[in-house]
């Protein structure tokens, strides 16, 4: 198990996401959380690269300054809709065109975990199809009100209000959270030898 696997290690989540504390909480772990820096503006069309790029340099970022035995773990989540790749929006504006755009359709969540230790990283990804609801103009409004969307890839949270939304998700339910479980065990277990 996770926390079985990282006895005694020292952990590092190379993330600010709320979200992701909450996960590694929920998994009885004590994590140093030291955000990456990096610059997220990346030209990578296709999306699981995408989220494997971004997560690998978070994670590689942070553990060129930590000790060899810290287990550092970075991610990056994204929503992918017609072809085009929906990140934190912008503004308002931008999450209720985001939102109008998922309304009454499917799209594809992905999720890039890299995690470094002993100097060499691992990073894969997670892909979960989710299928929203047909939105009103005014549940979309409502909702951009509550501020949920303004951190969140494709303006939504499938932990919050915006539950509301999803008729149904297709994979794992962590993945659309932002930070896959059972795929960060199974890397883990690669790691961790």
């Amino acid at each position: 198990m996770v926390h079985t696997l990282l006895l005694n290690k020292k952990v590092i989540l190379a993330s600010s996401s709320p979200r992701r504390k909450q996960i590694f909480k929920m998994l009885g772990l004590k994590v140093l959380h030291k955000p990456a820096e990096i610059d997220e503006n990346i030209d990578i069309k296709n999306p699981s690269k995408h989220v494997m790029t971004l997560a690998a340099e978070k994670a590689s970022q942070i553990a060129k300054v930590m000790d060899a035995d810290c287990v550092v773990v970075g991610a990056d989540t994204i929503v992918f809709y017609e072809k085009k790749i929906l990140v934190k929006p912008d503004n308002r504006f931008q999450a209720a065109d985001y939102l109008t755009h998922l309304s009454g359709k499917s799209h594809y969540v992905y999720t890039g975990i890299s995690i470094c230790h002993q100097r060499k990283c691992f990073t894969d990804y997670e892909r979960t199809l989710v299928t929203f609801k047909t939105l009103t103009a005014q549940e979309i409004c409502e909702y951009i009100e509550t501020a949920e969307p303004d951190d969140k890839a494709g303006a939504y949270g499938i932990q919050g209000y915006g539950s509301q939304f999803i008729i149904k998700i297709n994979g794992c339910y962590f993945n659309v959270m932002g930070f896959p479980v059972n795929k960060f065990y199974q890397l883990l277990q690669k790691v961790i030898t």
